[in-house]
């Protein structure tokens, strides 16, 4: 009986091993088997035997990246299917949905639903972060928000004084596959809730990139 406790006390330990490095690589985008190790407390090795593990179940795959010394390093990051173990925003149902509108108001009547979702947003984060806010107040208050909305956002600033605002979930990720309009309007609403006096770009885009949204943001001279 102790035996079986023991093996089932080292299997949930390494579960939520496993889950905290799917964390870590959600969060920080690709890191080798040492920056995991590092950030765990734990071994090389026993990170490299959670990897293989999660690369089994297609949760984690690699790609090589050349140091100046030694073998190329693996540079883990996760798979489309690890998107599963986030919040997905009831996906199935809302492409459903998003089906079922084309069908009835065709593209231009998927278009002004859109626009009145876009305007609602604005709205809603404008009263979070006011204009008479300093830009990176506005940008701290509007990352809260779109965090606590499931999109894990966070902003960094840059030496020039211009700011990035990074999304590393998406939980719309399989509703905007099959309607670009929900990505086009998010970069049309954090341009109207920054104002004029900012100039808002898509770095790096979720879909086609598979990692996470970034958008450049500074202030226009």
């Amino acid at each position: 009986m102790k035996k079986k406790d023991t093996n089932a006390s080292k299997e949930g330990i390494a579960t939520r091993t496993r889950r905290t490095i799917i964390k870590l690589l959600k969060q920080e985008g690709p890191l080798d088997a040492l920056q995991l190790a590092k950030q765990l407390g734990v071994s090389g090795m026993a990170v490299r035997q959670h990897l293989y593990n999660l690369q089994a179940q297609q949760l984690v795959t690699f790609e090589e990246e050349p140091r100046s010394m030694g073998r190329p390093a693996k540079m883990w990051r996760l798979t489309s299917e690890a998107n599963r173990l986030f919040p997905d925003g009831h996906a199935d149902l809302i492409v459903s949905l998003i089906e079922s509108m084309k069908e009835a108001f065709d593209e231009d009547g998927l278009e002004k639903l859109l626009e009145i979702r876009n305007q609602k947003q604005v709205i809603q984060y404008k009263n979070k972060a006011p204009s008479n806010l300093p830009l990176n107040e506005k940008l701290k208050a509007l990352a809260e928000s779109r965090t606590s909305e499931g999109y894990m956002a966070e902003i960094t600033e840059n030496k020039d004084g211009s700011f990035c605002l990074v999304e590393k979930h998406c939980p719309i990720c399989e509703a905007a596959k099959v309607c670009s309009g929900f990505c086009n309007k998010e970069l049309e609403m954090f341009q109207q809730v920054l104002g004029e006096d900012v100039e808002v770009k898509r770095t790096a885009h979720m879909l086609t990139s598979g990692n996470r949204c970034v958008y450049s943001i500074k202030r226009i001279k």
